[in-house]
C-alpha cells in the first residue's frame, strides 16, 4: 500500500497540469458566450435573470445638447430605446461634445500630462442608475451612429437609491479595451464580454474615447442583464479563461499600487542594504530622468525597494506635473495627505473626475492646496462635484501663480462662488463649460483677469446678457485667442461687433447653436473682416449663414483650418469652392444638413480637395 500514495500524488499533479493547459486554451468567447439564465454553467437554475434599462442618468462629463432641452443630451440614455435599430443622426440620442482629433489641433488645445498610463484613454463618461442591484451578466449598449467610442465599462458598489451611504465605494472594471475604428456608421448592439464581480450593482459607468471616429457617436440606450444572487462558477474547466485571471492579477497590481499611495508613501524605515548596486554609480539627475517615465503606481511600488530609490521616488521634482485623473476611482483624502510632502513644487495638477461620492472632502482638498498650491500654474478640476465656495476661495488664496483653471461640468458650485476667481489676476485660461456662473461674477472676472487668452463659456445658461459680456471682453481681454460661446442664447450682432473690434487676436471662435445671430445683420461678415487670424470658426446650426459670409471668410481668413456650418440652407457649392481654393490650411469642413450640398457635391469637393475632411451627416 505505501507505494500507492506517491502514485496518487503524481497522478494528481498530471491531472492538474492537464486542466491548466486546457484552461489556457479556452477562448474568451467560450468563457462569456453563455451569461444568460439558461446557462446552468454560470448560475443556479433558480437564479432568474433581470433585464433592465437605465432608470436615470446621474452624471456625465459633456454633451452636445443644451441644458434646457432633451435633444442630443445624455438624459436620452434613460429608459427604452428611442431610435434603435435605425441608423443616422437623431436628436433623441445621447451625444458627447467632441469627436476625432480636431479639438487637439486648434489654438485652445491643452498640452497633455506626462506619466498618463497607456491603459487610460478615456475622454468622457456617463453614469447610469438602474432600478435593481444585480450581479451583472451582460451589458448591451445600443449605438445608433458612428459606434466604437466606448472603451471602458465600470460597476459601482454604491446604491444611488440607498438612504444610507456606504462607508467605502468600490469601482470594478467590467470591460476595457483600447479605442478601435469601426467600419461604417451604422447602428449596432455592442455587447462586450464582461468580467464577473463579487458585489451587486445598479450603477454603471461608460467611458468613451471618440478620437478615432469620423463624427459624433450617438448612444440610444443601455441594457443591464444580471441576477440577484451571486452566480456559482461551473466546475467545467473548459469554461475557465486564463486571460481573465491575468486581468484580475493586473487589477490587483494596480490596486496595490494605489494602496501604496495611501499606505506605503509614509514609510520611514526600510530594510538596510550594504549597497544599492550600480545605482550608486549613476548621477542623481540620470536616475531622476529614468524614473520620470514611470506612472504614479509604479513610483509607489519602487519606493519600497531601497532607501536610495525611496529618496528618488519621493523627490518633489518627480511631481512637478501630476495627473491623478487616471486613478479617479481610488483617490481620496488619504491619498492627498500622503502626497503632500512630495508635491511642494507641483506646477500642474489634474484632479479631474476625482473626489465624488465623498471620496475627497472640502477640508482634505483645502489642506492639500495650503501645502502644495504656492507653485501651481495649472489646475484641472473637471467634474469635481465636491467643490464648493470654500474650495474656490482656497484656490484663489493658496495659488497666487495660477494661470489655468478648468472647472468644466462642475455644476454643483453655487453661482456666488465664482466671484472668488476674479482675485486670480494671472489667469490665462479659464474653462467654465456647464457651470452655474452668473453675469455679475463673470463681469468681475473679465474686469480683473485681463491676461485671459482662452475662455470657455459653453452651455453657461445663467448668464442673462451675453452682449454685455462680449462688450466687457472687447474692452478688457485684448489678448484673447480662443472663445467658446457654444449655445449661448442671447448674443446679438451688437455683442459680436464689440467682440470683433476689441479682441482682434482671436484665432478660435465657437458660436455654435447661437440662435439670435442672423447673417442679415452683417455680424458674420464683420467677424471675417475684423478677425483675419481665425483658424477655427463654428457657426453650427445657424440657418442664416449664406454665400456672402463664406466668400468674406475666403477673402479675409486665409488661415482658417476648421469651419462648421452645419444646418445652413443658403450656402452653395460655388462659395465652398472659393473657400477651399483660398484657405489652403483648411482640414475640417462640416456641411451636414446643408440643403444645397448633396452627396454628389461632397464627392466632387473631396476629389478636388483631398486634404480636407468634408463631413456630410445623414438621417434615415
Amino acid at each position: 500500500m505505501p507505494p500507492v500514495f506517491p502514485m496518487l500524488t503524481v497522478l494528481s499533479m498530471f491531472y492538474y497540469m492537464c486542466l491548466r493547459r486546457r484552461a489556457r486554451t479556452a477562448t474568451r468567447g467560450e468563457m462569456n458566450s453563455r451569461r444568460a439564465i439558461e446557462s446552468n454553467t454560470r448560475a443556479l437554475p433558480i437564479n432568474v435573470e433581470i433585464v433592465q434599462y437605465a432608470k436615470e442618468v446621474l452624471d456625465f462629463s459633456s454633451h452636445y445638447g443644451s441644458e434646457n432641452s432633451m435633444s442630443y443630451t445624455m438624459w436620452n440614455l434613460a429608459g427604452i430605446p428611442n431610435v434603435y435599430p435605425s441608423s443616422g443622426d437623431f436628436t433623441q440620442t445621447a451625444v458627447f461634445r467632441t469627436y476625432g482629433t480636431w479639438w487637439d489641433r486648434c489654438p485652445s488645445a491643452r498640452l497633455p500630462f506626462k506619466r498618463t498610463p497607456s491603459t487610460f484613454c478615456s475622454q468622457d463618461y456617463v453614469e447610469l442608475a438602474f432600478e435593481e442591484p444585480v450581479y451583472p451578466t451582460a451589458v448591451h449598449i445600443l449605438e445608433t451612429y458612428h459606434p466604437g467610442a466606448v472603451v471602458r465599462i465600470l460597476a459601482c458598489s454604491a446604491n444611488p437609491y440607498s438612504q444610507n451611504p456606504p462607508a467605502e465605494v468600490r469601482w470594478e472594471i467590467l470591460w476595457s479595451e483600447a479605442p478601435t475604428k469601426v467600419n461604417g456608421p451604422q447602428a449596432r448592439q455592442f455587447t462586450p464580454c464582461i468580467k464577473q464581480i463579487n458585489f451587486p450593482t445598479n450603477l454603471i459607468r461608460l467611458e468613451v474615447n471618440s478620437s478615432l471616429l469620423d463624427y459624433y457617436t450617438e448612444l440610444d440606450a443601455v441594457v443591464l442583464h444580471g441576477v440577484k444572487e451571486r452566480p456559482v462558477l461551473s466546475l467545467k474547466t473548459s469554461m475557465i479563461d486564463m486571460n481573465d485571471i491575468d486581468e484580475d492579477e493586473d487589477e490587483e497590481k494596480f490596486a496595490c499600487g494605489m494602496d501604496a499611495l495611501n499606505k506605503q508613501f509614509n514609510i520611514v524605515t526600510l530594510r538596510e542594504w550594504p549597497t544599492n548596486g550600480y545605482f550608486d554609480k549613476l548621477p542623481y539627475e540620470l536616475i531622476q530622468l529614468i524614473l520620470s517615465h514611470l506612472t504614479v503606481p509604479d513610483l509607489c511600488r519602487l519606493a519600497q525597494t531601497c532607501k536610495l530609490l525611496y529618496q528618488h521616488c519621493c523627490d518633489p521634482l518627480q511631481y512637478i506635473h501630476l495627473s491623478l485623473q487616471p486613478y479617479w476611482a481610488r483617490i481620496n483624502d488619504t491619498s492627498l495627505e500622503h502626497l503632500q510632502s512630495r508635491c511642494t513644487l507641483i506646477q500642474w495638477l489634474n484632479l479631474s473626475w476625482t473626489g465624488n461620492r465623498g471620496a475627497i472632502s472640502v477640508s482634505g482638498f483645502s489642506r492639500f492646496l495650503k501645502v502644495c498650491g504656492s507653485e501651481l500654474v495649472r489646475l484641472e478640476l473637471s467634474c469635481g462635484h465636491f467643490l464648493n465656495e470654500t474650495c474656490l476661495e482656497v484656490i484663489t488664496e493658496m495659488c497666487p501663480n495660477l494661470q489655468e483653471l478648468n472647472l468644466s461640468s462642475c455644476d454643483k458650485i453655487p453661482p456666488q462662488a465664482f466671484n472668488h476667481i476674479a482675485k486670480v489676476g494671472s489667469l490665462k485660461r479659464l474653462i467654465l463649460y456647464r457651470t452655474k456662473v452668473e453675469q455679475t461674477a463673470l463681469l468681475s472676472i473679465l474686469n480683473f483677469c485681463s491676461e485671459l487668452q482662452h475662455l470657455s463659456l459653453g452651455s453657461c445658461v445663467m448668464i442673462e446678457d451675453y452682449d454685455l459680456i462680449a462688450s466687457m471682453m472687447g474692452a478688457k481681454c485684448k489678448k484673447l485667442r480662443s472663445l467658446d460661446l457654444w449655445r449661448c442664447k442671447n448674443i446679438t450682432e451688437s455683442g459680436i461687433a464689440e467682440l470683433a473690434s476689441g479682441c482682434q487676436l482671436l484665432e478660435e471662435l465657437d458660436l455654435g447653436w447661437c440662435p439670435t445671430l442672423q447673417s442679415s445683420t452683417g455680424c458674420f461678415t464683420n467677424l471675417a473682416r475684423k478677425l483675419p487670424n481665425l483658424q477655427k470658426l463654428f457657426l453650427t446650426a445657424n440657418r442664416s449663414v449664406c454665400d456672402t459670409d463664406i466668400e468674406e471668410l475666403a477673402a479675409n481668413c486665409t488661415h482658417l483650418r476648421q469651419l462648421d456650418i452645419l444646418g445652413t440652407r443658403m450656402v452653395s457649392p460655388a462659395s465652398l469652392r472659393k473657400l477651399l481654393e483660398s484657405c489652403k490650411d483648411l482640414s475640417l469642413l462640416d456641411v451636414s444638413f446643408c440643403s444645397q450640398i448633396d452627396n454628389r457635391v461632397v464627392l466632387e469637393l473631396n476629389a478636388n480637395f483631398p486634404n480636407v475632411f468634408i463631413k456630410k451627416s445623414f438621417t434615415q
